[in-house]
């Protein structure tokens, strides 16, 4: 384990739910908390017939389901600067993000692929921790982050100094967020 101070620190806010997560990211835009600054991590949807886990019994129900994937993730996207993505994780399905995360997500992806899939000493972790991990997110928070999307919580996640740490967990905690982690990253 590398002894150095870390060059960024993550600080993740779990959410309870897309309203929550997305009044959040709202005021911390409100706030002046630079756009660039604020990832958006979340499942795409549950179980169900299609890529985005939505079951559908007629066209009706298919409208209202993607209008409502829609309107969360339209919105965070509209509010966010930067990258948007959506990724399909096996054993998970679909998984959208909104902000810088993207980027390292999508890098962390490809370098998997090329690697063949597997991290050196990580057999054992799935392919969203892998994912996480490639993309700078210690270890030791790997297990926690990925239950939280499993669960269909919302990760918040800003980008800041170590200096600015502190004062961001504090942001996240206010705006409603149920568990918040600090994720030195970059070490």
């Amino acid at each position: 384990m590398s002894t150095s101070a870390p060059r960024e620190v993550v600080v993740a806010g779990i959410f309870d739910d897309r309203e929550r997560a997305l009044h959040a990211v709202e005021r911390l835009i409100d706030e002046g908390f630079p756009m660039d600054r604020i990832s958006i991590l979340g499942k795409g949807g549950g179980m169900g017939d299609d890529m985005l886990g939505i079951t559908y019994h007629h066209v009706g129900e298919r409208m209202k389901a993607w209008g409502e994937q829609g309107a969360f993730w339209g919105a965070l996207w509209g509010l966010l600067a930067g990258a948007t993505g959506l990724f399909v994780v096996p054993g998970l399905g679909a998984l959208m993000a909104a902000g810088p995360l993207v980027e390292a997500i999508a890098g962390a992806i490809a370098g998997a692929a090329v690697a063949g899939g597997a991290m050196a000493g990580a057999a054992a972790l799935t392919e969203l921790a892998t994912v996480l991990h490639r993309a700078g997110i210690p270890e030791e928070y790997l297990d926690r982050l990925e239950m939280a999307v499993r669960e269909c919580h919302v990760l918040v996640l800003l980008h800041g100094e170590p200096e600015a740490a502190g004062e961001n967990e504090q942001r996240l905690r206010r705006l409603g967020a149920v568990e918040v982690l600090q994720l030195p990253v970059g070490i």
